[in-house]
């Protein structure tokens, strides 16, 4: 019996010990916590694999995607590159006692770095780069002394680093890089005693670099580039450094008292990088005493260097020099080019003030040369060496081109914007790689040579702005490597011709305009399926346009405008066209409704028989009709006329006795309205319809219930009905605008205001978000309304209240809201929203049908950036000044960063029309924030398309199917204004230059990648380029400006962006 006792009691233990070795342990409980977090896995990598039912016997879950496992323990967990959406809770990681690598780069996972993360104790590699995590570092940071290699890089990390950060004793790599940190550099760093490569580039510190750097023994990398340090730069730390890669570029540096700059160099400085900076002075290369001796690459460009170049005799392991954009002035050192005893693969010296002649270049070594925005005068070299690029363009070279048959094999050449003359030589079949060729703005002349056309990689070839003649040939538009083509401004005659079928050609970019050609234009132009821009004004083109311009369907750009073309415009123009001009021709008919949301500058001047239909069905009249009615006799005529008077004589009285009998029925509180109302008003029978030109709209309930009278066959909508009683207009289907108020204007003539009443009155419920304002429904029924905008979500007005106040109320569109109890919600929570540079929410109606929903907010006057910078037809005032728009920038950061960080909230909308301006001071305030929160996913879908089509929408956003305003997307809208405020220009207008039709970024970025950033500036802002400090800010701004609309991963946090504009 005692026997059996014991069996069972062994059996018991067994399976209790059997069932306790099944329970999870304490690793995959944190692993499971961590999944949870998971909102989407495209590639299934961890979703699919980590499940209790896939646990080794020892218990860790090895054959779990992603988890390493040592004796029985998690050792790793390494989630690169897989795309992974999530909320992670990094704290459930410190119950992983055994863990020694947590890896997480590249993905979108958020947020923050938990207080215990000191709790890791055994962790020696933590790599969460290029996410989506924020918050500041904590101070347990310092506990994790077994860490080797951190990298936070490409979040959205903030505050200041901790001083304990000194306690990493371990640690050998640091990489804090594009985030917002901000403040000053901690000492502490300099206590990192086994630090081999720290990266804190593309952050907000300020102050000085501080002392200890140089003695940090085992320091090979430094890079602090694009942050806000200034003072002077340590002569200390550039002799005793034993770093050999120091980046220092991008920041407010400037160079000591002394007047020569960089007097000796560590020998353990390779890389040395101090471009864009405030370093004065000449350089010292004396044979002497070789400063550059050990330096592979130097680069000093973009800073207020001076002096003549030294002559790097003795420079014998530099391979990359780059001193562009400063004030050297004298000779080029002639070993430069002969490259006798020189390694240099890569030289840049353009934009400063050298001068002298080229006669040769024979480094055999030398692959990159610009010299570009010199004075070098003189004939070209007789000889290029090995260069495989070349950039001689803004010069003052003269001569012809012969010396271009003893040329090398090109890659990329630009002789543009100098003095050459003569023709292009036929014989000069050995640039056989040659992809860019550029020789515009010079005095070229003769016809083009048909070796052009033998070029087998020639992407993109740009002869502009010369007195070439001849005829186009035929092969050159058929090239099938051909991108780019830019003859526009010359004298080439005849029509245009293929020698065959264009199917094959990969043309984008087409601009033949301001030539000769002439005849009709062939329709296998039509078949170039890929083009993108065409720009053929100013010939002597005629005919009609072909129907097939519909198969282009890549064309976003195309301008006819200074031909002779007739007959009507076609119906079938590709969707994606943006920008559009058939004016000065010879087109008949009326405008396609297609081609109608181009504005009449695209069709007028010229085109005399080209119409509009006006606004009233029926009003235009055809020929036919016209003509009859001209041979009507005197007496019907007069019968008419008789007519008109009697009609107009009853409508008189009728009014007169309606008027009489709503006086003797009106309620006391009428009066009062009707006195606040009664202005006087030019009375029209038209419907109210945008012009051209006027002041805004002032719509009554009557303007449109009277205007409607006259067509009794058309019946008022309630959206109509209700608008009308209270000025206001919901129309679903108004959207963007174009204009600078992004708003229609209207005449006074237009207009009608009768002092009578509609029944109909808002009888919905209206909330305020403070005590400061106390108004009923009835009160704001009565108030009337000025058309200030429209745009996806709907539309704004200015309301003129009894008391004088005057509100800004944006009517949205049916459809867009939330449910009422989400939407009451988030709205309450922009409640205490208070703030200089941010437009205050003021409350809320919601009516009883879908299209009854009204936001209430402050009303800024004098109206929106927009309407301030844009160089268009109504803007208000001078163009702005430099100071003007600086401080316009800084406000708008100011305001973004509020809304970032004190509230935690993006803006979501961001655009210029959305940047309002205070009278007097010009003080910028931001509005329409945060609707995203208050509208359907599809009502933020569209306000992101809109925004997409206005040229604000980041890239990220345009990939998602479902995507969500953030941070990061308003750091890419902002600097899409930055661009705006430096160029003048309007973002979603697409710009012809000599890359073709691009839009605002793109055509920014195209300028600086040149090294012509400055040709992006606005023009009215010229004259105050002369002074120094403002062309420096202008290019600061422009950098700062580049850095915003970079990918989302290095985009800087707005902190960082405000603290910059600030130092400006």
């Amino acid at each position: 019996m005692n026997m059996m006792k014991l069996f069972s009691l062994v059996v018991l233990s067994l399976s209790f010990f059997t069932v306790m070795g099944q329970l999870p342990s304490q690793d995959i409980l944190a692993l499971l916590e961590f999944k949870k977090g998971i909102k989407h896995d495209p590639t299934g990598y961890v979703l699919n694999s980590w499940n209790e039912e896939s646990v080794d016997f020892d218990g860790c879950p090895s054959s779990w995607n992603g988890v390493l496992c040592n004796a029985g323990n998690v050792a790793g967990v390494v989630l690169d590159n897989l795309g992974l959406s999530a909320d992670a809770d990094l704290s459930v990681f410190s119950n992983l006692t055994k863990l020694v690598r947590l890896s997480m780069s590249n993905n979108s996972i958020s947020g923050k770095l938990p207080g215990n993360i000191g709790d890791l104790k055994s962790l020696e590699f933590l790599d969460i780069s290029n996410n989506l995590f924020s918050s500041s570092l904590p101070s347990g940071v310092g506990s994790l002394g077994s860490l080797q290699n951190l990298s936070l890089a490409g979040n959205n990390f903030s505050g200041r680093i901790p001083d304990s950060i000194s306690a990493m004793a371990s640690l050998q790599s640091l990489d804090l890089s594009r985030n917002s940190f901000s403040g000053v550099l901690p000492v502490s760093l300099t206590k990192l005693a086994n630090l081999v490569s720290l990266n804190l580039s593309h952050n907000g510190f300020t102050g000085k670099i501080p002392k200890g750097f140089e003695q940090m023994s085992t320091l090979e990398n430094l890079d602090l580039h694009a942050n806000l340090l200034d003072g002077h730069l340590d002569v200390e730390f550039m002799l005793l450094s034993s770093a050999s890669y120091v980046d220092f570029s991008e920041n407010m540096l400037e160079s000591d008292n002394s007047e020569k700059f960089l007097q000796r160099i560590s020998e353990s400085i390779k890389h040395l990088n101090l471009s864009h900076n405030r370093f004065t002075g000449s350089l010292d290369g004396g044979a002497e005493l070789p400063v550059f001796e050990n330096v592979k690459v130097l680069d000093l460009s973009y800073n207020q260097l001076d002096g003549e170049l030294p002559g790097f005799d003795f420079v014998y392991d530099l391979e990359v020099l780059k001193l562009s954009n400063n004030r050297f002035s004298g000779f080029i050192p002639i070993g430069l080019l002969k490259g006798d005893s020189l390694v240099l693969t890569e030289l840049d010296l353009s934009a400063n003030n050298l001068t002298g002649t080229l006669s040769i270049i024979t480094s055999t070594t030398l692959h990159y040369l610009n010299l570009s925005s010199n004075g070098f005068s003189g004939e070209l070299p007789l000889l290029t060496g090995s260069c495989a690029i070349l950039d001689l363009s803004k010069n003052r070279l003269e001569g012809n081109l012969t010396r271009m048959l003893k040329w090398g094999n090109l890659e990329f050449l630009d002789l543009s914007g100098n003095r050459l003359t003569g023709n292009i030589p036929e014989a000069t079949p050995q640039f056989l790689r040659l992809n860019y060729l550029n020789l515009s703005s010079n005095s070229l002349s003769s016809s083009l040579p048909r070796v052009l056309t033998k070029y087998p990689k020639l992407r993109v070839l740009d002869i502009s702005s010369n007195q070439i003649n001849g005829q186009l040939e035929a092969e050159l538009l058929a090239m099938p490597t051909l991108q780019e083509l830019h003859l526009e401004n010359n004298m080439i005659t005849g029509g245009v011709s293929f020698s065959s079928s264009p199917g094959q050609s990969d043309l984008q970019i087409l601009d033949l305009s301001h030539n000769k050609f002439n005849g009709y234009f062939p329709d296998e132009f039509w078949s170039l399926n890929g083009l993108k821009v065409l720009n053929i004004a100013g010939n002597n083109f005629s005919g009609s346009l072909p129907t097939a311009i519909a198969d282009m369907s890549s064309l976003y750009s195309l301008d006819i405008s200074e031909n002779h073309f007739t007959g009507p415009l076609p119906n079938n123009i590709p969707k994606e066209l943006t920008n559009f001009n058939a004016s000065l021709n010879d087109f008949s008919g009326v405008v396609p409704e297609s081609l109608r949301k181009f504005p009449n500058s695209s069709f007028f001047p010229g085109n005399s028989k080209l119409h509009l239909p006006t606004s009233l069905p029926g009003s235009t009249t055809p020929p036919a009709e016209s003509s009859k009615k001209k041979s009507m006799s005197t007496i019907v005529k007069v019968i008419i006329i008789v007519s008109c008077v009697v009609a107009i004589f009853i409508l008189v009285l009728l009014a007169v006795f309606i008027l009489y009998i709503r006086k003797a029925r009106s309620p006391p509180e009428y009066e009062t309205s009707k006195d606040i109302h009664a202005r006087p008003q030019p009375v029209s029978s038209a419907p109210v319809r945008a012009t051209d030109r006027g002041g805004p709209l002032v719509v009554s309930a009557e303007d449109l219930v009277t205007s409607r009278k006259e067509s009794p066959s058309e019946i008022i909508s309630p959206d109509e009905k209700l608008a009308a009683v209270t000025g206001f207009s919901p129309s679903k289907q108004s959207h963007f605008s174009w204009s600078p108020e992004s708003g229609d204007s209207y005449t006074a003539e237009n207009l009608a205001r009768l002092d009578t009443r509609s029944p109909d009155r808002l009888v919905g419920e209206l909330h305020f978000l403070d005590d400061t304002i106390s108004l009923t429904p009835e009160e704001l029924s009565r108030a009337p309304a000025e058309v200030l905008g429209r745009s996806s979500h709907g539309t704004s007005y200015k309301a003129t209240l009894e008391n004088g106040l005057f509100l800004r109320v944006k009517w949205l569109r049916e459809g867009v809201a939330k449910q009422r109890k989400e939407f009451v919600r988030e709205i309450k929570k922009f409640a205490n929203i208070r703030h200089p540079n941010v437009v205050g929410l003021r409350g809320y109606y919601w009516g009883p049908t879908q299209h009854e929903k009204l936001i209430l907010s402050d009303y800024i006057s004098p109206g929106s950036l927009a309407s301030f910078l844009y160089d268009r037809p109504g803007r208000k005032g001078p163009p702005l000044t430099w100071v003007q728009r600086l401080k316009i920038a800084v406000d708008v950061a100011r305001g973004l960063n509020y809304l970032h960080f004190d509230r935690a909230v993006p803006h979501g909308n961001l655009k210029a029309t959305n940047v309002l301006l205070d009278t007097g001071d010009m003080n910028a305030r931001v509005a329409d924030y945060c609707l995203h929160r208050l509208m359907t996913q599809a009502g933020t879908v569209e306000q992101i398309l809109d925004a997409g089509v206005l040229g604000y929408r980041a890239p990220e956003l345009a990939a998602s199917k479902k995507p969500i305003p953030s941070f990061k997307s308003d750091v890419y809208a902002f600097g899409v204004i930055l661009l705006e405020l430096l160029t003048g220009r309007c973002a979603g207008d697409v710009i012809s230059g000599e890359e073709g039709g691009v839009d605002l970024t793109e055509w920014v970025r195209l300028r600086v990648s040149e090294g012509r950033g400055s040709d992006c500036f606005d023009a009215t802002l010229m004259p105050e380029l002369s002074n120094p400090v403002v062309e420096k800010g202008m290019k600061e701004v422009l950098g700062i400006a580049i850095r915003c609309i970079r990918s989302v991963s290095e985009r800087p946090g707005i902190k960082t962006i405000y603290e910059e504009l600030s130092a400006i």
